[in-house]
């Protein structure tokens, strides 16, 4: 049998890949990822090893079924959990037994258990049974009634956030949905087009396609959902309303043409929404394609290395138009879905991100959509900011009508009587009133953020960065060369502190456009372009997203405006400054005043508002504050060397005569990169 990758032999084994790492890991058998190749000789050891262990299992002896008196006696007491606590490590504490022991003898029955690891139900009670407990688990009290401040929109909000908290073990795996980008003319229409004629076709001969900005195919028994409006500026466009449709980002690069700008300005999108990548090398079939040189530059200008190289970007050599590495494509977008965990909630309420909305001829206004969560059904009340509806329709991607649609799936949703913002994300609510109400307030919130958005200067942003504990400001560069280009870049880096981090979320030559205004909004940054001019559109969306746009001539000019503004948020330098030395020679006690130290000032001098260090024998005795300073019975701001006062320290009394006095100043200085 030949050598095989990780992937390969878990299709073999009939298991996932990434339950087969964890199987390797544990076997010690050193894999960096699921593209690592296997040799010969481990593969038949491994195929051997697991067909014993299948053997094993099928001729194990059935198990008598136990009498409730012989469990009774097997049980030494019962424990006690929230659901919250289902977790090895705290059951492994409530019984007393090591977690390392509690993890071995799960391993030893083929179940691979991870330190902190959560645990079904079903799991949780064999551990207990097998060190002798019964497991009780103890349901919280809910408390049915929420808090009258508590809107109904916070309500909905709160109910899909706890979703992913509070119950997942209910979360199922979800089809990904991948969004194709990439530079222009690479083939990315191309591909999505390839793709879908080819599937769609073998799915349904003569199916006609609904054109509602995605479609839904299957390969190999699984679906995938393509978002078919290629380009990054709608990727952002959703992203800068926190909706994020994407799962997955397929970066299509030319083999002829290799990494240029629009790729870059397409992966630094992807990066800043923390989204995997996968890279597809197409036109490969044209006989000016270079794969590896293409690769090269992947890495130099893209700083991503493909896995055959020893990194971890998965890279997929592909023809567009001759179909060729197409399935290695799609088997790669299934792969990284399995390693990410993909999961929604399947049941109840649907939620939905809105890929594009328009008037269509005879429906009226809707909104082409993907169910992100929940079952979304025909009769449903929906809310769509600030406005709501009742779903009359649904329509999918081949052009059928629908009564329910599942998560990831996308669908037309008809019944609006005004065209929902794409920016807004759909919630099915239980009725009409809830959906007024909703619609109602996210109205009145848009309003008041009308009224109060103003454009965020670079100034205000550092300060507002200043309460977070982790400074960073994100900057968006663009110049008028690609020489320009670098030299802004290495003098950007050269602004280095270790408080505040300085991101360039972007570079690129050009002017200024509309898709670089959305990105800086999604990561609260700031836009900086050299020798170029903004587009009038960027201009109107920089000034409604809040967005600043500081453009520049002259390099310096640009890299002092950067260092003055950052200087003024780096915390200053605390430093103690001596000003005076004293002796305590005599000690008095006044009524009503207390203990009084009088002092014969020896050099320097002494303030009303300076620090006092007490020192005895050498050794510091105490730090404290002037409550009183006086010159015989005068009150005064000021004793200098050589003559005497009487102080009365804010809280300390334990002073005795001979101790020396050190008089300092706190003085912050102000500190630069």
């Amino acid at each position: 049998m030949p050598r095989l990758r990780v992937y390969e032999l878990a299709k073999k084994l009939n298991m996932s890949t990434k339950e087969l790492l964890q199987e390797l890991e544990e076997l010690g058998l050193d894999v960096k990822n699921h593209m690592s190749y296997i040799d010969e000789e481990t593969v038949k050891l491994l195929l051997e090893l697991f067909e014993e262990e299948e053997d094993v299992e099928k001729t194990k002896p059935v198990a008598r079924p136990k009498k409730e008196e012989d469990v009774e006696e097997e049980v030494i007491e019962e424990i006690i959990v929230t659901p919250e606590e289902l977790q090895i490590n705290t059951l492994a504490l409530k019984m007393g037994v090591p977690l390392n022991k509690v993890i071995q003898d799960m391993f030893m029955k083929g179940v691979v258990l991870k330190p902190n690891q959560k645990l079904d139900e079903k799991t949780a009670r064999e551990i207990a049974k097998m060190h002798g407990y019964r497991l009780r688990i103890q349901q919280e009290m809910k408390t049915e009634h929420v808090s009258v401040e508590e809107s109904k929109l916070q309500q909905i909000e709160k109910y899909f956030e706890e979703l992913y908290t509070k119950l997942t073990n209910e979360l199922s795996p979800r089809p990904p949905v991948v969004t194709v980008m990439g530079h222009v003319d690479h083939g990315k229409t191309t591909l999505l087009d390839k793709i879908r004629k080819t599937r769609i076709a073998e799915q349904e001969a003569g199916g006609i396609t609904q054109s509602i900005g995605a479609y839904q195919i299957i390969h190999n028994g699984r679906k995938i959902t393509f978002i078919d409006t290629p380009g990054h500026e709608l990727f952002t466009e959703m992203r800068a309303r926190g909706a994020q449709a994407t799962d997955i980002v397929v970066l299509v690069v030319a083999a002829d043409d290799g990494v240029m700008p629009q790729t870059m300005e397409a992966y630094n999108h992807a990066k800043a929404a923390n989204v995997p990548v996968i890279v597809a090398i197409n036109k490969i079939d044209k006989p000016n394609a270079n794969v590896e040189m293409t690769k090269q530059q992947l890495v130099s200008k893209l700083n991503l290395i493909p896995e055959d190289w020893g990194g971890d970007t998965i890279v997929v050599p592909i023809s567009a138009r001759t179909g060729q590495g197409i399935d290695d494509l799609l088997e790669m977008i299934l792969l990284v879905a399995d390693m990410k965990g993909i999961k929604c909630y399947p049941k109840g309420p649907a939620r939905c991100v809105v890929i594009e909305s328009k008037v269509e001829r005879g429906l009226g206004p809707v909104a082409n959509v993907i169910v992100k969560d929940g079952i979304l059904k025909i009769g449903d009340y929906v809310v769509s900011g600030p406005i709501h509806a009742r779903v009359r329709t649904l329509i999918d991607d081949k052009g059928r009508h629908i009564k329910a649609a599942e998560p990831s799936q996308p669908v037309m949703i008809v019944g609006f009587e005004e065209l929902p913002d794409p920016r807004h994300t759909i919630y099915a609510v239980e009725n009409l009133e809830i959906a007024r109400q909703i619609s109602e307030e996210i109205r009145n919130r848009l309003e008041k953020e009308k009224r109060a958005k103003r454009r965020v200067t670079l100034e205000e942003l550092l300060k507002m960065m200043e309460e977070k504990e982790k400074k960073e400001l994100n900057l968006v560069l663009k110049a008028d060369t690609v020489g320009s280009l670098s030299a802004l870049q290495s003098a950007v880096e050269s602004l280095k502190s270790e408080e505040i981090k300085v991101n360039v979320v972007h570079a690129g030559v050009g002017p200024v456009t509309e898709s670089d205004i959305m990105l800086a909004s999604t990561c609260d940054g700031v836009v900086i372009g050299f020798r170029v001019k903004v587009e009038s559109q960027a201009r109107k969306v920089a000034e409604s997203e809040g967005v600043q746009v500081k453009t520049y001539e002259i390099i310096y000019d640009l890299i002092d405006s950067l260092k003055l503004a950052m200087e003024g948020m780096l915390k200053p330098q605390i430093i103690e400054e001596l000003v005076g030395r004293g002796e305590i020679k005599k000690v008095f006690e006044i009524k009503r005043v207390g203990k009084v130290a009088g002092i014969q000032m020896l050099e320097g001098k002494v303030t009303r508002d300076s620090k006092v260090k007490v020192y005895r024998n050498g050794v510091l005795l105490f730090t404290d504050e002037i409550d009183s300073l006086k010159h015989f019975k005068e009150d005064v701001n000021q004793i200098e060397a050589p003559q005497e006062c009487g102080i009365k320290f804010k809280s300390r009394t334990d002073f005795q005569e001979g101790d020396e006095l050190e008089f300092y100043q706190i003085k912050e200085i102000k500190r630069t990169l």
